[in-house]
């Protein structure tokens, strides 16, 4: 009996204890816990996403590059969208009844109770007379945000563009990136997006039943503010900038200039360009197409992303390796008939050089020199070819040379270097020597590198011996963080004392009557630099110029290269020596005919033109291809000897 009722007790007990338990539940989300009076008055709340404004980015003197404007998207929610005048909605917006129904149709598909976008970026002005109405379109509402704007239009391969998320976006973001969100697709916009995109701020806005802003609800408690994106400090020096675009215009080619003392990206020009306010507004899309389209590829980034027959800077870094390898010095002579020809190879010199030294063999750049040096390198070190070609390889990926340099860029290429299993087997045997790729000592054959690994071997020369990964921002947000990787010295593994020759040679080539690039040299600027003509198996010739100045403690490094141009000394020299002069002195006193004819100048192939050239291309590539397939050994090496020839 006693048992029964102590049961009778314990279960009392707890029946109390639970009712305890859910009235002060009850009186904690009653009384104390306010966030549920925002759960409870949903249904006369809107939740406003307020977007922050993406980080400025300015150039390395302070000077706006890219900046923000207000723009303004019109959100719809479908089960709210009651007798309206469609009519005069569709006026406004600039579209017909059949796009209103299929943009409405979209909207209640994705869900008839949230708002969704129904046109995006609306103008200031735009916009301004549509607010005038807003009232009459019950279920609309309008959401600010800001768009990127360009104020001189510049740099567009460098800066990038923006555009809205896709899903794999929104996948990968974890859930950070929404419907209708944007994000950076390219140039600094990409590979600094989680810094520049900043963090979005969300308004609770009170309604009423016509879903017209009755205020905003217990004085913002509940708000939460958004966060502006980073700035950045780009290394690009905007007038610079301009000039060299200008200086490109109607020319397909890159310039990109480098600070040899840091690694920064001074001028990066990919021409032709494209103005980048393009790619932003209520038409990008149609002007996305029409870039996509156009034959001369605006959009290609060709800095980074486009390999080329280095030609006579190549000659640089090859004396360089040779001369670290003990295979020649600043004296070593070899005597220039005209041409290289041994074993069965032959390689054309544009004049008879005679005894040539390492110094003239840079001033006059000898080819037959450079068939000399890539035969000592290959064939007399006392092991087999192929294990000499692989240490001679080496020592050009320490320039930089065949894989990504790092700039911060998406899209970087490596360009080309062969490896010497792809010699053996191509030529179907490891028995290869020195002539069988003998264009290779000059910078053509099988040799591609970027116009941005152009540059930075000017940089490597200017140092006598290293270089910083090259980069395109200098400083990061208010406390000007500078990434560590670019603060990296990397040696090109080239003793110092083997640069002097090398650039005593580059300054003759310049500086004194006779040398190839005399007639763009900068009076008072001892300018050391390299003219040369790269030769093109799809076309005319590529018009190069390598230089660094001044000679001691150098400011500037460039490269530039003008596609099916011809001499580099007729074009891409004034151009280089126009860009370091206004850099150097804020100037340009090349003589006036020389920079009309490079402003004036037209050099982009006629899409008639372009074509039978790609169709000789493959007539010859299939040639080629017929013969590699009965040829023998021996054969093969003639095939793939080049009867190379550089201009300068």
């Amino acid at each position: 009996m006693n048992s029964f009722f102590e049961r009778k007790y314990i279960i009392q007990g707890i029946i109390i204890a639970i009712a305890f338990i859910i009235i002060a539940r009850l009186f904690y989300i009653q009384v104390i816990d306010e966030s549920y009076i925002l759960s409870a008055n949903n249904n006369v709340l809107r939740k406003v996403v307020v977007y922050p404004a993406r980080g400025v980015i300015l150039d390395r003197n302070g000077k706006v590059l890219v900046q923000n404007e207000p723009v303004y998207d019109i959100l719809v929610t479908p089960r709210e969208v009651k007798n309206i005048d469609t009519l005069l909605l569709c006026q406004l917006l600039d579209i017909d009844k059949t796009e209103f129904d299929k943009r409405i149709q979209k909207a209640r598909e994705h869900s008839p109770y949230r708002a969704s976008p129904f046109e995006k970026m609306l103008d200031v002005q735009t916009f301004a007379v549509f607010q005038e109405h807003l009232d009459k379109f019950t279920g609309f509402q309008a959401q600010a945000r800001t768009i990127r704007h360009y104020p001189d239009s510049i740099a567009a391969h460098f800066l990038g563009y923006i555009q809205e998320v896709r899903d794999q976006d929104i996948e990968k973001s974890n859930g950070f990136y929404r419907l209708g969100d944007y994000i950076g697709a390219s140039g600094v916009e990409r590979s600094y997006e989680e810094l520049l995109r900043g963090t979005r701020g969300v308004k609770n806005q009170m309604v009423d039943a016509f879903s017209r802003p009755k205020g905003i609800f217990m004085d913002g408690k509940y708000d939460t503010v958004a966060v502006s994106g980073d700035g950045l400090v780009s290394s690009l020096d905007k007038d610079l900038q301009v000039l060299a675009e200008r200086l490109m215009k109607n020319k397909l080619g890159s310039v990109v200039a480098i600070e040899p003392s840091t690694g920064e990206v001074l001028t990066y020009v990919s021409s032709p360009g494209y103005d980048p306010n393009l790619m932003v507004g209520r038409q990008r899309g149609n002007n996305y197409m029409k870039l996509l389209n156009d034959p001369s590829r605006p959009l290609f980034n060709r800095p980074i992303a486009a390999s080329y027959p280095p030609g006579s800077v190549f000659k640089v870094v090859a004396a360089l390796t040779a001369q670290q390898a003990g295979v020649i010095n600043a004296q070593t002579v070899f005597n220039c008939p005209g041409g290289y020809f041994a074993n069965g190879a032959r390689m054309r010199c544009t004049h008879v050089d005679g005894p040539t030294d390492l110094i003239k063999s840079i001033q006059k750049s000898c080819n037959t020199y450079y068939g000399y040096v890539y035969a000592r390198m290959l064939d007399s070190r006392g092991i087999s070819t192929p294990e000499a070609y692989t240490l001679w390889r080496e020592g050009l990926t320490k320039f930089g040379l065949g894989s990504p340099l790092g700039i911060d860029l998406p899209g970087e290429k490596g360009g080309n270097i062969f490896t010497a299993e792809q010699y053996t087997k191509r030529f179907g045997s490891n028995k290869w020597k020195s002539t069988y790729n003998i264009s290779n000592s000059i910078g053509q054959g099988e040799i591609g590198i970027t116009p941005l690994q152009m540059a930075n071997i000017m940089a490597i020369v200017a140092n006598r011996g290293y270089y910083y990964r090259p980069h395109l921002v200098k400083a990061i947000g208010e406390k000007h963080i500078v990434k560590e990787e670019y603060k990296e010295k990397i040696s090109s593994g080239v003793d110092a004392k083997y640069y002097e020759p090398i650039i005593e040679g580059m300054s003759r080539a310049v500086n004194l009557p006779g040398g190839t690039g005399y007639a763009v040299r900068i009076n008072g600027i001892e300018m050391c630099g390299k003219t040369g003509t790269a030769e093109n198996a799809h076309g005319a010739d590529h018009a190069v110029f390598f230089a660094f100045a001044p000679r001691e403690n150098p400011k500037i490094a460039i490269a530039v290269f003008v596609e099916n141009a011809g001499y580099g000394g007729t074009w891409a020299g004034p151009i280089a020596s126009m860009v370091i002069e206004k850099y150097l002195r804020d100037t340009i006193t090349l003589p006036k005919h020389l920079q009309d004819r490079i402003y004036n100048g037209n050099l982009i192939p006629k899409v008639e033109e372009k074509k039978t050239i790609v169709k000789k291309s493959n007539t010859l590539s299939d040639t080629i291809k017929n013969k590699r397939q009965t040829a023998s050994l021996e054969d093969k090496k003639q095939i793939f000897v080049h009867h190379s020839q550089i201009t300068r």
